[in-house]
């Protein structure tokens, strides 16, 4: 059906490329006249376009000549000319959505017209990449060409000072990663003064392999973290005793969804080693949580495939990319559980300072886009999370890669004996190999049999990965043998050496399939660039985890009763199609898990953007009288609700812990008493207590003139950042618990939504109360100064890292003692508030 649809219609994919043809062709036809330009001339066109901007045109009006403009000055600076296929993806680019373009098609290239175009409004475009070899490479390459049409170009990397940061940003084009550019966000969010902010507001971003950043990569949120204080040597108990557990007996695995629970065996095990009654009580939660932990890193995470140790540390292994995620820990205390595992030393816990998953952060661009690949597989994703839809341009010259049939074997030893001997025969003829291969594990593995059959070959993991660029770049070479893990993201194109096209041009060699089609695919890609002549295939065997997780017992019982000989490899039609309905069927899980990570971050995003706004606008503000009477006025308002409720009759209002609650919370000592209160209206004690606070606020405000409004700066931005970092563990704790409403028949995210709410109005409201309290009775020194309240440093959810113990500073170097004592009279203040809820 839909076939019949396609061939009366059209492919609307095909439709708007046509449709870029046509205005492909009027830049075609400006060529001769931008050829005619001299130097100077070319680059007073971009002084041209702003001005046109400036006056009212939009750049689609401009877009054309802009194109233009770009491609005449990136075949005098760069000596490379835009293809038509090219320009196309600048245009798709420039309308906020996804090019999908092949390997070696030039996607670098492409960039620069959708970025010199929108680098016309002055507002910043940023160039994200996925790591920082690509990001220097480009804006080095491509740089001469945006510095040449009069254009600044900022690099923002890491290690880079705040003014460096800043003035990489100021410029008209940056390039970065998105972690970096992420946790730039964060902490420009966690900074004293307003000069210390690095970022402009978010404009235009284009993203380089868009589906590694954000899909691959949108599973792990950004997160900045501090120390948190824990003993660690639970760790090393429930290491060495969940050795001791049997699997099936004390423990099972759910292979399809990697998770591993205890059975009731395994619990009662616990129970009796652990002299406890029940393990589930809430009074063992610290031990249950360790135990689960332990388990996980025995059973579930593999040395040297999910993890690798180097110099004492645990690293984790990008399971896309094969890359080592250095300064990356998993969070949970699952990393300090795979260091008790290793025998290693385990390193501190740590307490989230602030978070935003990749999600959130790119969707306040006000326009995004991307290129990739491959990006068709996940379209759904992208128009549902970021509302991208994604074109595929058509390449530059036809495919000629090969792509052969799987050959799937009975057994690992099998497929990697029938591997081994395929290199060999390819090797002696001279053409050249890249094996692709899902593990580190698995890329030595192959290592030493090639060793041993006298191949020599380069080993591209993530242990090798400074020699990356070096070692792909030899890989089209006559004979050259190329084992790497995964290519997503590598950036690298492989040329073919002289005399290679005649052999066949280079041949990948898949070894295992890997969950997400993409990945295969980029695989793939790697061969048969720009016309080249290529060819792919994969081997597969039963005992692939793919197969094994999906239906490959089936088929190893056919080939048992066919009597099939271990060495006899299968090419079927119906195992191929079988193995790419389980990478579907992956990829949906997979996207479903993104898709509720996303949905609980939504809420935190939703008090996060309240919470940044309220914060910038503090350090925007001169003068913050306003913001601080507001909140002294929400105390009152408060205090009297509790202690005067509207449902009850004045003789049982309690007017005598209301005066004890506002003497000692948001009012000077012994300023008000009973008979002030008593005979009023509600309404009238509200209006009276807000009266005397602003007389007093007034009365502070002339005590300390010239201090009182950087005083008030310090005591907000200090209540409002403790409190909000507070905020964040606690809903870290509520998320990891919420599944558990699911037995109780309600739905966890909803549950999560409503407690949430009601969290943060309590912090908000927790944030009021210490700001009246400190303004009203902190002492002041001269040596005011804004302090952070912790010590952060960034990660991801997989990667927290810790840093130095926590600090709380004071607010001047005199006031640490009055500001503790003020606090605990605001502490039982609150516990009679909350007694006086509950009677």
């Amino acid at each position: 059906m839909l076939g019949l649809v396609k061939k009366i219609f059209g492919d609307s994919n095909e439709r708007e490329v046509k449709k870029m043809f046509r205005r492909v062709e009027k830049i075609n036809q400006m060529e001769p006249e931008y050829e005619a330009m001299t130097d100077d001339q070319l680059r007073e066109k971009t002084a041209e376009f702003k001005a046109r901007l400036a006056n009212g045109e939009d750049l689609d009006k401009i877009l054309n000549e802009a194109f233009a403009v770009v491609r005449e000055g990136s075949k005098r600076v760069l000596g490379m000319r835009h293809f038509d296929v090219q320009l196309i993806g600048g245009m798709v680019l420039q309308e906020g959505r996804i090019s999908e373009m092949k390997t070696g098609e030039g996607k670098t290239l492409v960039a620069t017209l959708a970025t010199y175009l929108n680098a016309l409004l002055g507002k910043g475009v940023h160039i994200i990449t996925v790591n920082d070899y690509l990001a220097e490479r480009d804006s080095s390459i491509m740089g001469q060409l945006y510095n040449f049409l009069g254009l600044t170009v900022g690099l923002n990397k890491n290690g880079l000072t705040p003014e460096e940061k800043r003035a990489a940003y100021n410029c008209d084009i940056t390039y970065g990663t998105n972690n970096e550019f992420g946790f730039d966000y964060l902490r420009d969010n966690m900074v004293l003064y307003k000069e210390q902010m690095v970022q402009r507001p978010l404009f235009f971003a284009i993203i380089d392999e868009v589906d590694s950043i954000l899909v691959d990569e949108a599973r792990t949120p950004l997160i900045i973290s501090g120390a948190a204080n824990r003993s660690n040597e639970l760790y090393y108990i429930s290491s060495h005793f969940v050795k001791r557990l049997e699997v099936e007996t004390d423990y099972t695995i759910d292979e399809k969804l990697k998770i591993v629970s205890l059975t009731d065996d395994g619990v009662v095990k616990v129970e009796k080693a652990f002299n406890i009654d029940n393990l589930y009580d809430t009074a063992h939660m610290t031990l249950n949580h360790h135990i689960m932990s332990a388990l996980k890193a025995q059973v579930l995470f593999k040395r040297d495939v999910d993890y690798v140790v180097q110099d004492g540390e645990v690293i984790i292994v990008d399971e896309f990319t094969g890359r080592l995620m250095v300064g990356r820990r998993y969070s949970e205390g699952l990393h300090q559980a795979i260091e008790a595992k290793e025998g290693l030393k385990v390193q501190s816990e740590s307490m989230t300072l602030a978070t935003i998953t990749l999600q959130n952060y790119f969707r306040m661009y006000q326009k995004l886009s991307g290129m990739t690949g491959t990006a068709k597989t996940e379209e759904e994703e992208f128009k549902k999370i970021y509302g991208l839809d994604v074109v595929v341009i058509p390449t530059n010259r036809p495919i000629q890669r090969q792509d052969l049939p799987d050959l799937i074997f009975k057994t690992e030893a099998a497929k990697y004996r029938a591997v081994v001997n395929e290199i060999v025969e390819r090797h002696k003829n001279g053409q050249p190999v890249l094996v692709g291969t899902i593990s580190i594990e698995n890329s030595e593995r192959l290592s030493v049999m090639l060793r041993q059959k006298g191949v020599p070959h380069n080993v591209l993991n993530a242990k090798q990965h400074e020699r990356e660029a070096e070692i792909i770049a030899r890989a089209g070479q006559y004979g050259a043998v190329t084992i790497a893990t995964n290519m997503a993201g590598r950036g690298t194109d492989i040329q073919l050496g002289e005399g290679v096209a005649d052999l066949g041009g280079l041949h990948i060699l898949g070894t295992e399939r890997h969950e997400s089609r993409r990945i295969d695919n980029q695989l793939r890609g790697r061969a048969g660039r720009q016309g080249d002549r290529g060819s792919s295939q994969f081997f597969l065997s039963l005992q692939d985890e793919l197969m094994r997780r999906f239906g490959a017992e089936n088929i190893m019982n056919m080939m048992d009763r066919l009597g099939m000989e271990e060495d006899m490899p299968i090419e079927s039609r119906l195992v191929s199609r079988a193995v790419e309905s389980a990478q579907k069927r992956v990829e949906g899980s997979n996207f479903d898990a993104r898709k509720v990570v996303l949905q609980y971050d939504d809420v935190m995003n939703q008090q996060r953007e309240v919470i940044y706004k309220q914060r910038r606008d503090i350090l925007e503000q001169e003068n913050l009288s306003d913001v601080v009477l507001g909140m002294i006025n929400s105390v009152i308002e408060r205090n009297v609700e509790a202690y005067c409720p509207k449902d009850e009759v004045p003789e049982d209002w309690k007017l005598d812990e209301l005066v004890e609650a506002a003497n000692n919370g948001f009012l000077r000592e012994e300023t008000v008493t009973l008979k002030d209160l008593k005979g009023k209206e509600a309404e009238e004690i509200l209006e009276f207590l807000k009266a005397e606070a602003e007389r007093q606020y007034h009365a502070r405000e002339g005590e300390i003139p010239e201090m009182i409004r950087e005083f008030e700066k310090v005591v907000v931005l200090r209540a409002v950042d403790s409190k909000w970092m507070d905020h964040i563990d606690a809903m870290e704790q509520l998320r990891q618990g919420i599944h558990l409403r699911a037995y109780a028949q309600n739905d966890p995210l909803r549950e999560y939504q409503f407690e949430g709410f009601e969290m943060f109005q309590a912090m908000v409201a927790s944030v009021e109360e210490e700001v009246a309290m400190y303004i009203m009775k902190a002492e002041v020194s001269q040596n005011l100064e804004r302090q952070e309240v912790v010590k952060g440093q960034a990660g991801g959810q997989e990667s927290l890292k810790t840093s130095g113990p926590s600090e709380q500073p004071p607010v001047g170097d005199n006031d640490e003692d009055q500001m503790n004592r003020a606090q605990r009279r605001a502490a039982d203040q609150e516990k009679k508030r909350n007694l006086k809820r509950i009677r």
